[in-house]
């Protein structure tokens, strides 16, 4: 847990407002041991994904303890946009939430109203969490970071009016549903050329509103980085586990290869 004079702080947002880019992984196993080890594995901020991983509110909460071990910074995934469920997670601990399917102005207000306490929202009091200390409410509004998800053709065209919404941080773009709900084939060269120029026009939307544009990324995100991108994910924790025993896999037979008896 990243502190200053005494009281949490939630690095990766403070980093994305500097103009600097921070760099995360999303995390579906549902395992403690694993979001423990991303949060010291040079990650800014690890992501639990209540929308399709293996977690439950109640596990929730520990996984943002065992990221707490670390300097990360624990996010979560909701669900869906739903008052009740974007507060139970700030409850437990979650210092960034990512909400998914937000497709107008209205979602995003929704979202952005559940966010945060009033008078910048509506959130319900429901006690703080033990390990941020009794001063909880003084600080966690102002640290606390809203990126509404912008995964369809329907959000690319309200991406502006979306992200005009007071309370709202910045945006998480998912390339592939808003593929799907662009109705095309991102392996056919003019496919690929219209879905980029939706994701970048949502950058941009993001430049003229002042807010932080992120994307779930895959392993090469140096396209994304140059490109003004900010929050960025780098695959998910079964992802890396799997791309980790390629490499090593590949690097053994190289060495079996070369070894001679």
């Amino acid at each position: 847990m990243n502190m200053q004079d005494g009281r949490p702080i939630n690095s990766a947002k403070r980093k994305m407002l500097r103009g600097e880019p921070a760099l995360g992984t999303s995390c579906v196993l549902g395992s403690n041991r694993a979001v423990e080890a991303l949060s010291f594995g040079g990650f800014d901020f690890v992501m639990i994904d209540l929308q399709h991983g293996d977690w439950t509110d109640h596990t929730a909460g520990d996984a943002f303890r065992y990221i707490n071990l670390g300097p990360a910074t624990p996010m979560a995934r909701v669900g869906r946009n739903d008052f009740g469920a974007i507060g139970r997670l700030l409850d437990r601990g979650a210092l960034g939430i990512i909400v998914p399917m937000v497709n107008t102005e209205a979602d995003a207000q929704a979202a952005a109203h559940a966010m945060r306490f009033p008078p910048y929202g509506g959130r319900s009091y429901g006690g703080a969490p033990t390990h941020y200390g009794n001063d909880y409410e003084a600080w966690v509004d102002n640290e606390a970071f809203l990126a509404v998800q912008i995964e369809s053709a329907e959000a690319v065209r309200n991406a502006e009016a979306i992200l005009s919404v007071p309370g709202v941080d910045g945006c998480w773009i998912g390339p592939a549903d808003m593929a799907k709900t662009m109705g095309i084939d991102r392996n056919a060269p003019a496919d690929a050329k219209a879905h980029l120029d939706a994701i970048l026009s949502v950058r941009d939307a993001c430049r003229k509103t002042g807010k932080i544009c992120g994307i779930s990324g895959g392993y090469d995100i140096s396209f994304w980085l140059q490109n003004g991108f900010q929050f960025v994910t780098i695959s998910a924790d079964i992802g890396l586990m799997m791309e980790g025993a390629k490499v090593g896999f590949e690097l053994a037979g190289k060495k079996a290869r070369t070894t001679t008896v």
